[in-house]
């Protein structure tokens, strides 16, 4: 409390006190006692009031007791399964959940964790990947500040995800690895790696590499085939040892048909083998007859050229060239869309013969362009032409129609780079991004595309692309979310198909071990999102004529459904709308292959060394309960006293209220009784 406050407080007792006098001592004359309880009343209301009025603030500390964490992390995965250490992995998390010394002296929290980590206890071990790193980089994310011991039950071996080791290092935890899984070395033969292009073209060839590798300590003869339905398209004799464990094959096969193509690649198992599913890989390649050519012309350096090539031929189904604009001119047949990056006098004939031949465009603006010439040469929009520069944050916009956007987290990507000025468009557009400058949402585009005349186009009001992609990898972990975005945005540009008032967006063809996302729009007769609509898919399996319905959930802008347990197969599907006889039909393939069934053994030496890092300690599952009487002996877990040092006002003290009203009572009812009132 201040000394100003202080002096407040005694000026306040002063004045309620000569209040209290004059009213009852002055008026009265009398020295009664009476008289000196009503003055005492008197002058505990009015100091009471005159203490609200200044309100004075206390500090009040309060202390408490804090147990430290108990995490304990469950592996969900179907590795565990095909390992048979299910029920060992339910038994250890029973009896560690179950503990009542632990419970005393930890607040135990559970966690299971396959692709994703989840706060769960209980366990069904049907996730089909596994990413350890994502659940020591969540785990430090949650435990950042505090003691927080971490026992995790799996096996260590991870399908997605980089290497956990380097997670698990900024887990400023211990970790006590509780080992699932058999130790035992087995000779075994398996495809470690099968990297093939996910697109192919018609007539031409596509490279296939394959890493095969070998665990054992005697010779070995085998071969490697790959076969495509009946037939055998490529086969080759191997010979490995100890020290020659590896192999890399690397090999060309032809395109002959278009669709989805689908191979099987095998490497012919030992006599010995225990574990045989690891000796196969189906993949599948999707063979196209044609490619979509996508020009950009510019006549300066940017790194949002490099950018856009990346994103843009990211889909093989893509080629970028890069042209001057008096190289194009000649050549403008051969592609279905033109981006033109910060187009200047220099673009002057070609913008001419685009708009001659009505095609395709996407222009992208900077500080180096030129808005005098390009509000002459365009007639669908302007901007107010200034020397000033602004940076505009993107902000999505979540009704846009055209095709589906996934929420890239738009508002934390960096500020783009653009001249000053209001835009006005002539014709209707749609805004897919708006600015956003200095934290103020505006409805002025960043990021819009129109129709006119059959003929689509998008404007980007700014520079500065590359940061973007950069900040996507940051956010993500990788670019694929932010390559997506663009790819979708081209392919709209590229095609001049008839907006639909239902859009769906699949893939030809899914690996059986990734998610299986379908996605979908609904407009009504106005093209503007209906949010309200019943959407159902209908799923039929071509091999068994077995058919199933299912409903897509609303999701921000878009429907979705998740089909990624349906088994691998060749599937027909079509998505209808409940309220109007609107449907879209397709067709898609699951190429079975199940990643969590190719280990053999669980990761001893990786569990151990992240213990080790940690100053943890690895348990294995025949001796887990140790591990209890580890953490209970150990002293560095201990509870914790605490204090929380707050700042309160007197005005929320309630009890002043109460003498108020106290005071005021007992003085009427005392001159009541008196027959002084």
């Amino acid at each position: 409390m201040s000394t100003e406050t202080l002096l407040y407080i005694i000026l306040a007792g002063i004045v309620a006190l000569l209040l209290a006098l004059f009213q009852y001592k002055y008026k009265s004359k009398s020295a009664s006692q009476s008289v000196a309880l009503f003055t005492f009343l008197r002058f505990i209301t009015l100091f009471s009031i005159l203490l609200l009025l200044i309100n004075p603030k206390f500090e009040q500390v309060k202390y408490y007791t804090e147990k430290p964490n108990l995490v304990v992390a469950v592996d969900n995965s179907a590795s565990l399964q095909y390992l048979n250490q299910d029920q060992n992995a339910k038994n250890a998390l029973q009896q560690l959940v179950n503990n009542q010394e632990l419970k005393d002296k930890f607040n135990v929290e559970v966690f299971s964790f396959g692709n994703t980590l989840e706060v769960s206890d209980s366990v069904s071990f049907n996730n089909q990947q596994t990413n350890l790193d994502k659940t020591f980089k969540e785990l430090t994310q949650i435990y950042k500040n505090t003691i927080s011991p971490t026992i995790l039950l799996t096996d260590g071996n991870q399908t997605v995800g980089n290497d956990y080791q380097f997670s698990a290092k900024n887990y400023k935890q211990p970790i006590y690895p509780i080992i699932l899984g058999d130790t035992i070395t087995y000779a075994d033969l398996k495809i470690s790696q099968l990297n093939v292009n996910k697109y192919a073209y018609l007539k031409n060839k596509f490279p296939v590499e394959a890493i095969v590798v070998y665990n054992g300590s005697k010779t070995v003869a085998s071969k490697f085939v790959i076969t495509k339905g009946n037939t055998t398209v490529y086969s080759k004799p191997l010979s490995l040892n100890k020290s020659k464990n590896s192999e890399v094959l690397n090999f060309i096969l032809p395109a002959s048909g278009v669709g989805v193509q689908e191979y099987k690649a095998q490497v012919v198992p030992l006599a010995t083998e225990k574990n045989k599913v690891n000796n196969y890989k189906n993949f599948a390649v999707e063979v196209i007859d044609q490619k979509t050519k996508v020009a950009i012309v510019s006549t300066i350096l940017h790194p949002d050229l490099g950018t856009l090539k990346k994103s843009i031929s990211s889909n093989e189904q893509r080629e970028v060239v890069f042209l001057k604009p008096n190289q194009l001119e000649s050549q403008l047949n051969d592609f279905q869309l033109v981006i033109l990056y910060q187009p200047n006098n220099s673009f002057n004939s070609l913008f001419d013969v685009l708009q001659k031949q009505n095609k395709n465009k996407w222009v992208i603006t900077g500080t180096k362009s030129d808005w005098r010439f390009l509000n002459k040469v365009t007639s669908e929009y302007s901007t107010d032409t200034s020397s000033q520069t602004e940076d505009y944050q993107a902000n999505l916009n979540t009704n846009y129609t055209s095709f589906i956007i996934e929420d890239l987290d738009f508002e934390s990507f960096p500020p783009l780079k653009s001249t000053f000025g209001d835009s006005e468009f002539k014709t209707p557009f749609e805004t897919i991004l708006y600015k956003s400058v200095s934290g103020i949402k505006t409805q002025e585009p960043l990021l819009a595309t129109l129709e006119t005349n059959n003929r689509r186009e998008a404007i980007l009001f700014g520079e500065n692309l590359w940061r973007w992609r950069a900040q996507s990898y940051l956010n993500n972990g990788s670019f694929l979310e932010f390559d997506n975005f663009i790819g979708k945005l081209v392919q709209y540009l590229a095609s001049n198909k008839r907006k639909n008032r239902l859009n769906v967006d699949y893939n030809s063809f899914y690996n059986g071990s990734e998610s299986i996302i379908i996605s979908a729009q609904f407009f009504n007769k106005n093209y503007e999102f209906d949010s309200g609509e019943a959407l159902t898919i209908s799923l039929k399996n071509k091999d068994t004529n077995k058919t199933s319905k299912r409903p897509l959930i609303l999701k921000g802008n878009n429907y979705q459904v998740n089909l990624s347990n349906i088994p691998a197969g060749d599937y027909n599907f079509t998505v209808s709308a409940s309220s109007e006889n609107i449907t879209v039909s397709g067709n898609f393939k699951i190429v079975e292959y199940n990643i969590e069934q190719q280990f053999l053994n669980a990761n001893v030496t990786k569990l151990q060394q992240i213990a080790t890092n940690s100053s943890g300690e690895a348990f294995f599952i025949d001796n887990y309960a140790a591990i209890s009487e580890r953490l209970l002996k150990d002293n560095h877990y201990q509870p914790i006293q605490k204090s929380n040092k707050s700042i309160v006002p007197l005005i929320d003290w309630q009890y002043l209220l109460f003498i108020i009203a106290l005071s005021l009572a007992l003085e009427w009812f005392i001159r009541k009784y008196k027959g002084l009132i």
